[in-house]
């Protein structure tokens, strides 16, 4: 059969681009045309490109054709094509309407404003005061100073009902885009205008010859801070923590602890100020000082070059020589306490274990982070209401939190200074005996119950606010008092009244909290419990940070042989009782199913029973005995013993390093806190932080003029960022600060980018 194929008739006009098979585009001078299978679907006049972009946009969303033949189609980017689907989908057809980029409206300045900007500009003060001044932003500001006349500024009239003072950003963009726009307007300033201003970059420091060497000879006390002048030095930021770390009072205790070191070119104000821009670089421990530039952090210590590792181990095998880590400690924790008495009234208790990865016999410690035994030391930290460590004392590995907390209620005492204080700790530190310790010594308690508790009914409950910092938390929460069992009279009672707090979280499941605080509302007695995640957060945070967990010293001393350990025997000994029993049980079972198993008319007498399963009632007695031998040997094995006489060759790392260690990092940690704080009014803590360890490795201008020390740093990497450094700036300046050892203030500035004040 002879078939005939007709050719399919043309659906497109002559001149007319296909878009994919059903689609076409027709466009001339008057406008366009889109057709959809020979039916013209959409048209659009010239110069009407919100509906040409209507008719790309709908091609697509309709699935007529696919984006990559409609982009080609229309002459645009695929990315164009999905931006205007996208501003279709949040606005509509108006989102398709081109807007002219830059200011919105225009604006106008009269020659009488221009002059007087002029004058502000020449008085010396900066674009903001000026705009402030008269009433604009600092965008015409800025143009009018730029062009030196007002007649481009006011080349464009405004449209009716137009606002003078409309900033340079049109409406709608934010402020990622204009600090983008302001970064690529406005690079960094370069060399040139640091000879503007008559300092040298990055100068050598002059070399300290004859100090050094009368240091060699011991008649040198210690080197006197001598700046070097100079434009674009590294990690001037570093200067930022002084203000904040003067406040710690972590030098004065030092002086007042050690008086001073021996005679040497480094002396005890720049040992530990060595430390503390270690650590701010984020290398605390004495062998980052090779990962950094000598001469850099030399210029930070007014000196030459910076101490070499050898002599900064030399330094802290002095300090800690003289066994006054815990009293330096101390001092700082007293000085705290006197300085910020409004976040004493509640101090966070915890254990803290330091992983031993060395090969000295250290004993095994259970790390809750790892779920493992493993060699450690154990350490029990101190925090205030805001997370911020307050002291540190290291702890006997067998100790329980009972027991060190009650050892340091004297020193906690001499903390509170008559001030009632709230000790929180975790499920740890459970004791009613020690409570009521507590209690009797001035204190409050606070932690979690321990063991089984009885929920509470639904009806108990309900909703409790607490307001902390200006945010609100609230809590579903049930009250009642209890009555805590003593162990032994105390004060001639055998019960303790406390108050429970129980909180029910959204699935049903109920945490519950003893306090003895009488006086405190219910809300903030449980905020003030799930507050103890902030020392976990230190915790956190100073292992990545501030090497909290490093090994500052290989040295070891013997372990106290004399100090009381579990005895290995006796666990020993309790493994094969369990095994007895075990045993035991299983013969009991094997003659009770014989038991049961028995034909009465053969066997219708115990005694016959036994005869029959004689060996079966032979084990079983055997096993008895057994079990009998080793509950005797259990008893009469000690529960614990003189390590001396089961690990002779113990050993402990050397604590009074670390403990100066640690008292310098954790006031280098409260002196970044308080930075970050403020910063609250531009960011958040974490982001305030991850803000201060860029601000800390900024370069910058250094100038010593009038008996100032001035501080003037580079921008940072987003304008955002740099005003709020700029903000910290100025708080930091106010406090008038000296450099240690010197008469010198410090000043801080943040150097504008060309153009910007």
């Amino acid at each position: 059969m002879l078939k005939r194929f007709q050719a399919p008739l043309p659906l497109l006009p002559a001149g007319a681009r296909a878009i994919g098979e059903a689609a076409g585009i027709l466009e001339n001078d008057g406008g366009g045309v889109v057709f959809i299978w020979g039916n013209a679907a959409y048209a659009w006049d010239a110069g009407d490109e919100g509906a040409r972009r209507f008719a790309a946009v709908q091609l697509v969303r309709t699935t007529t054709a696919k984006p990559g033949a409609v982009a080609a189609a229309f002459s645009v980017g695929v990315g164009t094509l999905w931006r205007w689907s996208k501003s279709f989908t949040e606005h509509g057809i108006a989102g398709l309407i081109e807007h002219r980029r830059g200011p919105k409206r225009p604006h106008k300045v009269s020659e009488e404003t221009a002059r007087r900007i002029r004058a502000l500009r020449a008085q010396g003060k900066s674009l903001r005061e000026i705009a402030a001044a008269v009433g604009l932003s600092t965008y015409p500001v800025r143009q009018v100073l730029g062009l030196l006349g007002a007649a481009s500024a006011s080349a464009s009239a405004p449209r009716e009902g137009a606002d003078d003072t409309t900033e340079a950003e049109g409406e709608g963009t934010d402020e990622a885009e204009r600090d983008d726009a302001e970064k690529s307007a406005h690079p960094e300033p370069g060399p040139e205008a640091a000879a503007d201003m008559g300092l040298l970059p990055v100068p050598l420091p002059a070399p300290r010859t004859a100090e050094r060497a009368l240091a060699r000879y011991g008649l040198l006390d210690e080197a006197a801070p001598v700046f070097t002048e100079g434009a674009g030095l590294g990690r001037l930021g570093t200067l930022l923590i002084l203000p904040a770390l003067d406040a710690t009072g972590l030098l004065d205790a030092a002086k007042s602890i050690y008086a001073r070191m021996r005679n040497g070119f480094y002396g005890l104000t720049s040992s530990i100020l060595t430390l503390v821009f270690l650590a701010v670089a984020r290398e605390p421990r004495a062998e980052g000082a090779t990962r950094l530039p000598p001469a850099d952090l030399g210029r930070l210590l007014g000196l030459d070059r910076a101490p070499e590792v050898k002599t900064i181990r030399r330094k802290l095998a002095e300090l800690a020589g003289r066994g006054l880590g815990s009293a330096l400690v101390a001092e700082l924790a007293r000085r705290h306490a006197d300085t910020h008495p409004e976040v004493m009234g509640y101090l966070y208790l915890d254990g803290h274990v330091r992983v031993y990865a060395g090969k000295r016999d250290l004993q095994k410690a259970h790390v809750t982070r790892a779920r493992i035994a493993a060699p450690a030391t154990l350490e029990t930290w101190a925090c205030d209401e805001r997370g911020d460590p307050v002291f540190v004392v290291t702890s006997v590995l067998s100790a329980s939190l009972v027991s060190e907390i009650r050892r340091l209620l004297p020193e906690l005492s001499a903390l509170a200074n008559g001030r009632r204080m709230t000790v929180v700790f975790d499920r740890g530190g459970w004791s009613p005996e020690l409570f009521a310790e507590m209690v009797a010594t001035g204190f409050d308690f606070l932690t979690y119950r321990k063991g089984k508790v009885r929920k509470e009914p639904k009806r108990a409950f309900s909703e409790h606010t607490f307001t902390e910092e200006g945010i609100e938390h609230a809590y579903d929460l049930a009250e009642r008092n209890v009555r805590l069992r003593l162990p032994r009279k105390i004060d001639g009672r055998k019960t303790l009244t406390a108050r429970q707090v129980t909180r029910r979280q959204r699935d049903g499941h109920q945490t519950t909290i003893v306090t003895s605080a009488t006086g405190t509302a219910t809300a903030e007695v449980a905020h003030k419990m799930f507050n103890r995640w902030r020392q976990e957060n230190f915790f956190r945070y100073g292992r990545t940070h501030f090497a909290l967990d490093a090994l500052d010293s290989y040295a070891a001393v013997p372990d106290n042989p004399t100090r009381s350990v579990p005895n290995p025997q006796r666990k020993t000994a309790q493994a094969r009782l369990r095994k007895a029993r075990a045993t035991l049980a299983r013969a009991e079972a094997a003659v009770g199913a014989a038991a049961a198993d028995n034909v009465e008319a053969t066997r219708p007498t115990m005694r016959g029973f036994k005869i029959a399963n004689a060996t079966l009632t032979a084990e079983r007695s055997a096993a008895r005995a057994e079990v009998e031998r080793l509950e005797a040997e259990v008893a009469a094995t000690p529960t614990r013993v003189p390590l001396a006489s089961v690990r002779p060759e113990a050993t402990v790392l050397d604590e009074e390093r670390k403990l100066v260690t640690h008292a310098i990092r954790m006031a280098t940690f409260n002196a970044e806190s308080a930075l970050a704080r403020l910063l609250a009014p531009h960011f958040r803590t974490d982001e305030a932080r991850s803000l201060l360890r860029e601000a800390f490795n900024t370069p910058g201008d250094l100038c010593v003029h009038d008996g100032v020390l001035d501080v003037r740093l580079d921008p940072l990497s987003a304008p955002r960022r740099t005003r709020a450094l700029a903000a910290l700036c100025e708080v930091l300046t106010e406090a008038a600060t000296t450099y240690p050892g010197t008469a010198l203030i410090l000043r801080y500035s943040v150097k504008p980018r060309p153009g910007i004040a």
